[in-house]
Formats: structure tokens, sequence, C-alpha cells
């Protein structure tokens, strides 16, 4: 009887990390990408504006 205990005990550890496993990637709302863009396409405006005014002066 205590083999079978020793048995179930990694069987139920499994199933637990599995219950956990499909909870943490339920399905969520996302954001997408449109923000992160739309940062990097200020930053790139501001960086080709910085860069263009240092040529000229």
């Amino acid at each position: 009887m205590a083999a079978l205990a020793w048995l179930l005990i990694p069987l139920l550890a499994a199933v637990a990390a599995g219950l956990w496993g499909s909870w943490a990637n339920r399905t969520r709302r996302t954001r997408g990408d449109g923000p992160e863009l739309d940062g990097y396409a200020r930053f790139r405006e501001a960086m080709e504006k910085q860069s263009s005014g240092a040529r000229g002066a």
C-alpha cells in the first residue's frame, strides 16, 4: 500500500501541474503591438530630427 501512495504522489503532482498550466495560459485580452510600434515610430522620428539638426550645424 505504501508503494501505491508513492506512485500516486507524482501522478497527483502532474495533474496539478497540468491544471495550473492550463489556467496560467488561459486566453486573455491582448493589446497587440500597436502602442509599442507607435512609440518606436516616435523614437525614430526624434532621432532623425536630432541627427539632421546636428549635421546642419
